[in-house]
């Protein structure tokens, strides 16, 4: 068994998705999720896609992402905007309330721990 695992998404089917109604603000954004981790202790890698669209966001979790395309906005409640694109990174903390904006269809890999 190797223990090395590729963001190789080729062979993964993704999984479909969109908010939920009452966090939407604008747009119909739909998701695509391809997960290529879920390891014990509630750890979850992999690559999502959203299309344009606005809707608040409520972390419960951790998550650090990098920006693979497109053009996002995520806004924190009583922050600034930060304008994400390709070759981004951030980390949301738990707690974190806000926005998210997909301005232009975005791609991410993802690493979350719950």
């Amino acid at each position: 068994m190797t223990l090395v695992l590729s963001f190789d998404i080729s062979a993964v089917e993704p999984e479909e998705g969109a908010p939920a109604p009452d966090r939407l603000i604008s747009g119909e954004p739909k998701f695509r999720t391809w997960n290529v981790e879920e390891a014990d202790g509630g750890v979850y890698a992999g690559v999502w896609e959203s299309t344009p669209g606005k809707w608040r966001i409520v972390y419960d979790e951790w998550e650090y992402f990098h920006i693979l395309d497109g053009y996002s906005i995520v806004t924190e409640e009583g922050g600034e905007p930060i304008h994400l694109r390709a070759g981004d990174r951030l980390i949301l903390r738990p707690g974190f309330r806000g926005s998210w904006e997909v301005v232009e269809t975005t791609r991410k890999d993802y690493v979350i721990r719950l």
